[in-house]
């Protein structure tokens, strides 16, 4: 299939799908034209690397997975360098999360002191 239909099959981006492939999360053949070429189970890999995209892996955390990507991702039982990896990221976000936090209250407290608008509760 083409990229376009790779694209439209797995709900994703021609360009993201160059990204991965960039990445060397999959691969293509070109036809005769030029044109990029996947093979039917790109569409398992696709949607498996999107899944842990949107759980919060990044495409070089995406890597550890490549094993298992060609399958069902969610049944396979991680690996320790799989779960190593998971949790490090998982760290990440929650100092992220934290600094955006403290961000957020000084703003709060900020418009608070000049507009003397409530406190709002927390979302």
């Amino acid at each position: 299939m083409r990229i376009g239909e790779l694209a439209e099959a797995t709900g994703t981006t021609p360009r993201a799908l160059r990204h991965y492939e960039q990445a060397g999360l999959i691969s293509s053949e070109r036809a005769a034209n030029g044109y990029r070429v996947y093979e039917e189970p790109a569409v398992v890999r696709v949607r498996n690397i999107r899944l842990l995209l949107a759980a919060g892996l990044t495409l070089d955390d995406v890597r550890v997975f490549l094993p298992c990507l060609d399958g069902d991702v969610t049944a396979v039982p991680p690996s320790d360098k799989g779960l190593r990896v998971a949790r490090e990221r998982l760290a990440v976000l929650d100092e992220r999360i934290a600094a955006q936090t403290v961000a957020r209250d000084r703003l709060e407290s900020a418009l608070r002191e000049r507009t003397g608008e409530p406190r709002r509760s927390p979302a």
